[in-house]
Parts: structure tokens; C-alpha cells; sequence
């Protein structure tokens, strides 16, 4: 992937969902448009467009980790690089929540 020449950390959607259910204390970060939002988010996720970020990111704290989501990990990756750069910890979720989705349903099935 392009990203990780600077350094991009993924996170997948399986290690995701250990994040909630291990209750670790991160931020969700969403960067899809307001009508992406409200068709679908994950649960707890905190909404900045990505073409927002440069002029809201002082909204986000600096002292926990942000992961960051987008539809397949696009932009949610060209956030990450803007936050690293701006000194924040953060993970791209690996695939988006297209990924997300089909990871769940494939959980779902399995058990």
C-alpha cells in the first residue's frame, strides 16, 4: 500500500472488534460525508468529513488513540498520514466499513 511508506499502522476489522470488546479506550473516528453517516456508523463513532479534518482537528485528543474509518480505507488513510504528522497516535481500519460489514457477517455465519 502507498501509505505505509510513511509509516501507516492498520488495524483490521478482527482486531477491531477486540479493541470494543476489551473495552480499550480509543476514539472512532469517521471521515465519510454527513450522508454516509447517517446511512450506516459504527457504533461510537465521532463524525469529521475528511475534507473538514484540517479545520477541525483540534476536536480530537491527543492523549488516546484514534482509529479512523472510512467507506474502504481511501481517505480514512489520508487522515491517518495528516494526524501522524500532526503528532496524533492513530490506525487506519483496514478495508473500511465495507470491510467491516462483510467481516461481521462472515462472524455472524460462523458461529
Amino acid at each position: 500500500m502507498f501509505y505505509t511508506t510513511y509509516g501507516l499502522d492498520n488495524i483490521t476489522p478482527e482486531e477491531l472488534r477486540m479493541k470494543f470488546d476489551s473495552h480499550d479506550d480509543f476514539l472512532l473516528l469517521d471521515v465519510r460525508t454527513p450522508l454516509e453517516n447517517a446511512a450506516q456508523a459504527l457504533d461510537g463513532s465521532y463524525l469529521i468529513p475528511v475534507q473538514e479534518l484540517a479545520h477541525r482537528v483540534s476536536e480530537l485528543p491527543k492523549d488516546r488513540e484514534i482509529v479512523v474509518y472510512c467507506k474502504i480505507g481511501n481517505r480514512s488513510a489520508f487522515a491517518c498520514v495528516y494526524l501522524a504528522r500532526m503528532g496524533y497516535r492513530v490506525k487506519n481500519l483496514d478495508g473500511g466499513i465495507a470491510l467491516w460489514n462483510r467481516s461481521q457477517t462472515i462472524s455472524a455465519a460462523r458461529a
